[in-house]
């Protein structure tokens, strides 16, 4: 155990050191016992996640020491690994000369196409000590590549579909419509999904101003109306005074294609804008109508479909067209089968408004779902660590790497690609938990136990850490000096070292520095830099840049005494839809077409029934059954970064007898005899886990709500599905692509039932480290 370690070497210190994370900037102060926080002076609404931070750098849950998995030492081969192994401690040195060895070894007998450099996570918001940017580079480096993964769990649809429709997925959704914009000119916004607060409330490489809400309140209070269109009342906030349309999950398609009917026959559709920026319209107009399956596409139908009256639906269509109308979709719609569909529709539905690239009209997918949306981008780049060349063209779409360890030697189609799974005999993963973000775990389970070898560095023991072979103890941000940045946030923050680090942990940069050293290529890797030297060569190319524009640029000693530093933003001027709509001609979409395509022949050629040519209503293919009546809402927590110090005072605060939190309506609740704080089972054919009874009109009947971030805790034994005791979802999620074109993520939605759980509560144990041998 853990407990109480490393408290013994910390003094309490007087000096306040300023950081930053994913969810704010700060500044701490560790006061012998715990770390004192306080968020940037500012902010108008710091994010109280910081909290989670107070209790988690003495937690018991710290990797204190190198540690190899004994079954994995004795045979060297993988074994059947679980969550109840046995690990043994190894010295720095001996560790990093076992590991140094089987990276020769496999690079010798198969090559870097052998070993997938996971590490799909946050990490810190430093961008030197970035776990995923630092075994990129040493992997590109010393092994010569690796295979890597494309797009991310929370966009890998809506990365995919948006270039074949409008653009680039980072333009759409980062330099478009700001939040300046829809306080100052937006009269109606239609949020698919909503624009939850605790999303925005996250931005990678930090965020020193949350505006979200100010800009919402200041918008409702000049007559904007928002609508939350969603199966939850409170993924709207407060503040935006919106209407609540609750909907059946996964039918907003459905909806917004009635919208788009009544539009188009009651002659609210803006036709020129129509013929002068898009192209296949005349098509899906035919679809609209019905005039080839027989199915009109009107508020009658959608109605039967979503839950929400055909007249309202009607009502709705009839306003958009007067004033300022913003459509937005979060990441949520689209993390489900069929997920690049609502993506696509949202833009169809804005342009036959003709409102696209109007300053708070329009489309932007994602507002509101990370806090680097609806700002101003910098004008000058922020610091940035290479990651050299990849030598290996192997790669998957993120959220296919349970069929890619499982399925070696198969074929999948990936945006018009026919490719192969690669053989993979090493994972090296850092800074990450694909126990907590993929889906099905138990079927996750099955597929890393087929690698040879799975190295992890992790500052706590996460259940990624508990499967590795090799698991290196990292550093966790507030025991290092960096930098942290957004492109998107105007300070750039000195993160200052605030105390030493626990047990013998390490910088990951210190250790792929050693390992490097034994293979040969150290001066490959570090360049000959220490961290200081890296920190002030990756500050340079952003202090060049200020000097240039004339703004304060001091050398790099300056700016860490300052501890900070302001960045200039560049104009608000719409980006490139803005510019398209000026002058389409001169500035055409990066589409084939250069237009808006409503409809893409590209598309049509890849012959997917999985995604048509155009927007398309495509009903789910696991709906509510009778043996699974409820759907589950695995959304992103309000308490924590995806899974990130699930141990932290905060997010421990908000679970109840120490379990997560499902939400169900009281109607659901009483046909099962639940009640508040009882502890339930969640269950379907893949799996099942327990959490805590919160209920909740906020909550649509027939739905619940259980967050991801739970670290999967599953019950001791060696039963094919254990009960995960502590409420991870994904015990319940189907692993599937959203579709043959962008294989994404479905992990948002999933069919269960539930019920009170009537027996002998088992113990959690899901920060306990392992035992040692």
């Amino acid at each position: 155990m853990n407990d109480g370690v490393g408290q013994e070497m910390d003094q309490a210190r007087e000096d306040w050191s300023p950081h930053s994370a994913h969810w704010g900037a700060f500044s701490a102060r560790w006061n012998g016992a715990t770390l004192d926080i306080k968020p940037y002076a500012e902010d108008p609404a710091p994010s109280p996640m910081l909290q989670n931070f107070t209790t988690a750098m003495r937690h018991k849950a710290r990797i204190l020491r190198p540690m190899v998995r004994k079954a994995w030492l004795d045979r060297r081969a993988p074994g059947a690994r679980s969550f109840d192994q046995k690990f043994v401690a190894c010295p720095w040195d001996e560790v990093l000369d076992l590991l140094a060895g089987e990276l020769s070894r496999i690079r010798t007998e198969h090559g870097a196409a052998a070993v997938y450099g996971g590490s799909y996570g946050w990490s810190s918001a430093g961008r030197f000590h970035h776990a995923q940017s630092q075994v990129h580079r040493f992997l590109n480096t010393a092994f010569g590549g690796y295979v890597r993964s494309v797009n991310s769990y929370s966009a890998g649809a809506s990365a995919v579909i948006l270039p074949h429709v409008l653009g680039g997925y980072e333009s759409i959704s980062r330099h478009n419509v700001t939040w300046d914009q829809v306080a100052e000119h937006t009269d109606t916004v239609l949020a698919f999904g909503g624009m939850a607060l605790k999303n925005s409330d996250v931005a990678s490489g930090g965020i020193s101003r949350h505006i979200e809400r100010d800009a919402m309140e200041k918008a409702a209070r000049r007559g904007a109306v928002f609508y939350g269109i969603a199966p939850l009342r409170d993924d709207m906030p407060e503040a935006a005074g919106a209407r609540w349309l609750p909907i059946r999950v996964g039918t907003d398609v459905a909806l917004m294609l009635a919208l788009a009917h009544t539009l188009l026959v009651e002659n609210l559709c803006d036709s020129a804008f129509v013929a002068r920026y898009c192209t296949g319209f005349e098509i899906f107009e035919r679809y609209l109508l019905g005039r080839d399956d027989n199915t009109t596409k009107d508020a009658a139908w959608a109605a039967e479909i979503t839950g929400i009256p055909a007249a309202t639906i009607v009502d709705l269509a009839r306003r958009l067209p007067r004033g300022r109308t913003l459509i937005t979709v979060s990441h949520s719609l689209q993390r489900a089968q069929y997920g690049e569909q609502p993506v696509w529709m949202g833009a169809v539905l804005a342009a036959m408004l003709g409102q696209i690239g109007l300053p708070g009209g329009g489309y932007n997918y994602a507002l509101g779902a990370l806090g680097h949306t609806g700002r101003r981008l910098n004008a000058v780049p922020i610091p940035t660590l290479s990651q050299g060349k990849n030598g290996t063209a192997d790669f998957i779409p993120v959220a296919r790497v349970a069929d890619m360890l499982l399925r070696p030697g198969e074929t999948f189609e990936y945006n018009g690609r026919s490719m192969r799974y690669p053989d993979i005999k090493l994972v090296y993963w850092a800074g990450g938990n694909p126990f907590h973000h993929h889906q099905d775990i138990n079927r996750l389970r099955r597929a890393f136990n087929v690698p040879q070898t799975i190295v992890v560095h992790e500052s706590a023991w996460t259940p990624m850490a508990k499967f590795a072979d090799i698991v290196l103890p990292a550093t966790m941000t507030l025991e290092r000096d960096d930098i942290g940045a957004a492109g998107t946030d105007p300070r750039l923050i000195a993160m200052r070292k605030a105390m030493d680090p626990v047990g013998e942990a390490r910088d990951d940069f210190d250790i792929f520095a050693a390992l490097s050293r034994r293979l040969g290529v150290e001066q490959a890797f570090t360049e000959g830099r220490d961290v200081r030297q890296w920190l002030a060569h990756l500050y340079e190319p952003t202090r060049r840049a200020l000097a240039d524009t004339g703004w304060d640029a001091p050398d790099f000693d300056e700016f860490w005494r300052r501890g900070e530093l302001a960045l200039p933003s560049a104009p608000d001027d719409g980006g490139f839809l803005r510019a398209f709509r000026n002058d389409p001609l001169n500035n055409k979409l990066p589409t084939p077409s250069g237009k808006i395509e409503i409809y893409s022949k590209t598309i049509a050629s890849f012959g997917y029934d999985d995604c048509p040519p155009h927007p398309a209503w495509l009903p789910s293919t696991e709906p509510p059954d009778s043996r699974h009546p409820l759907t589950l809402i695995a959304n992103q927590p309000s308490t924590r970064l995806h899974s990130q110090l699930d141990f932290g005072a905060y997010s421990q605060s908000k679970k109840i007898a120490g379990r997560e939190a499902v939400r169900l309506n009281p109607v659901d609740a009483d046909r099962r005899g639940i009640a508040n704080a009882d502890i339930v089972r969640l269950f379907n054919d893949r799996g099942a886990c327990l959490a805590a009874a919160a209920v909740s009109d906020d909550v649509m009947p027939g739905v619940l709500q259980l967050s991801t971030g739970a670290w999967y805790d599953p019950a001791p034994g060696a039963a094919e599905h254990p009960l995960c005791v502590h409420g991870n979802p994904n015990v319940l999620t189907r692993d599937i692509g959203t579709s043959r074109l962008a294989q994404g993520c479905c992990g948002q939605v999933t069919v269960v039932e539930c019920e009170k759980y009537k027996g002998a509560l088992p113990p959690i144990r899901a920060f306990d480290p392992p035992d040692q041998d």
